[in-house]
């Protein structure tokens, strides 16, 4: 199938590009890129006049629950949330059940995604065997099955010494390790943030200090193993401080936030004990989220992730001390983006690219996807315009655990392209 893309804005700093132009799409792949190109007898035209056109956007965390976990979410009803949030390729955490630490369990997610011919899954495997942090997974095996990462996230490694083992090991395989910085013997019962808000809600206390140790400690083991790092979910000033004097010394360390700790922070949650504002780690101080909102547009953070963490409804509506952590977040990361950063013009169109597109393919090590002729057509269009209401009807994932739910944003993803084949038309996932 060829389509020819007309008149959209192209968005791509790799190329340099920033204005409008026609894009044709034959196959899997972009055969031309210009101000004007008239279509062929063959040629489906899409007009895309007032979109945005960018390179396919990558979510570089989130968790699919497959398998084990199935009636939270599944790998199809995964791939069909990431397709309608305008995403092209989502990397997924290992924390099912069983926990993907061998190179079957990578191969088992690859297969399920491809039968379902919506997105590119890039699965990561976990650290150490069964994230218990006390032995190395089958790294060298998960590899050579695809894995693009490591990370025991959900948990962390809380030995120093095995994180420390984990990191050189993976070093000599030129992939990233993922770390969710935790230390449970800080945070043990903790659920929200220690301060005003556990003594306003009366629940136990999370302290920030609880991330930012642990973010030291792996800074500290990065410089020591050369190992490249990745900080998953920073959610704290101090924490990105921290990455902020590591990159200025060189350091192979990349961070990345999700949209609730860039847009939410401990004030909002109210006597409603809304469980929808549960997650790890748990919304901070609101100067917190503004020190993350200045990360993100002077280039401290590398990354937006959404740490999609879908929940089945009896997990969430249930007394906020039980209640599972975690809200899904593929769905509305890009009307989140646009709204909040872009519109506001806190950062611009070009930076979102570099956050959302160019980033994570570079951390994760695929292939570069650009906006140029012979480049695998992986597209993302975006209209700034689009109205949204976030309702139980607007999710495609199985799981409706969002604090979002309710409020309407103006801008979204309205098409995506995935090796050439369009997944997302006009907001609907193609099936």
């Amino acid at each position: 199938m060829a389509y020819l893309i007309k008149g959209a804005h192209v968005v791509d700093p790799q190329v340099s590009l920033d204005s409008k132009y026609d894009v044709k799409v034959e196959g899997s792949t972009i055969v031309d890129v210009a101000p004007q190109l008239e279509a062929s007898a063959n040629d489906e035209v899409i007009d895309a006049e007032g979109k945005y056109l960018v390179p396919g956007l990558v979510d570089m965390h989130v968790h699919f629950r497959d398998p084990g976990y199935e009636y939270k979410e599944t790998i199809e009803s995964g791939m069909r949330a990431a397709t309608h949030g305008g995403f092209t390729d989502v990397a997924t955490m290992p924390n099912t059940n069983p926990v993907t630490d061998t190179g079957t369990g990578i191969r088992y997610q690859i297969d399920r995604a491809r039968a379902t011919d919506l997105a590119h899954i890039r699965p990561i495997g976990a650290l150490t065997r069964g994230e218990e942090g006390e032995a190395l997974a089958e790294i060298g095996d998960m590899v050579l099955e695809g894995a693009c990462a490591f990370s025991d996230d959900g948990h962390g490694v809380q030995s120093a010494g095995m994180m420390r083992t984990g990191m050189g090991y993976v070093s000599q395989f030129d992939r990233l390790v993922i770390a969710h910085c935790e230390d449970k013997s800080l945070s043990a019962h903790g659920v929200v943030n220690e301060g005003r808000a556990s003594t306003r809600l009366g629940m136990f206390g999370w302290p920030a200090l609880a991330e930012e140790l642990e973010v030291y400690r792996d800074i500290e083991l990065c410089r020591l193993t050369g190992c490249p790092l990745h900080i998953a979910h920073i959610s704290t000033a101090k924490s990105l401080d921290l990455v902020r004097a590591a990159k200025e010394e060189g350091l192979p360390v990349s961070c990345e936030v999700t949209p609730h700790h860039l847009f939410l922070n401990e004030d909002d949650i109210d006597n409603s004990y809304n469980t929808c504002f549960k997650m790890n780690p748990p919304l901070r101080l609101k100067s917190d989220m503004l020190a993350l909102q200045e990360g993100v547009a002077d280039g401290t953070i590398d990354c937006i992730a959404t740490d999609h963490a879908p929940h089945a409804q009896h997990e969430k509506d249930c007394e906020f001390e039980i209640a599972s952590f975690g809200i899904t977040g593929l769905e509305t990361s890009v009307p989140l983006m646009l709204s909040k950063m872009v519109a506001t013009d806190k950062i611009s169109m070009s930076r979102m690219v570099e956050l959302m597109a160019i980033n994570p393919r570079a951390l994760l090590r695929l292939n570069e996807v650009s906006i140029k002729r012979g480049s695998q057509a992986d597209i993302t269009l975006i209209s700034m315009s689009e109205k949204i209401h976030v309702d139980k009807d607007y999710f495609e994932s199985k799981s409706l655990n969002s604090p979002w739910l309710g409020n309407d944003f103006c801008g979204c993803a309205t098409d995506v392209f995935v090796a050439g084949k369009r997944t997302l038309c006009n907001t609907k996932v193609v099936a």
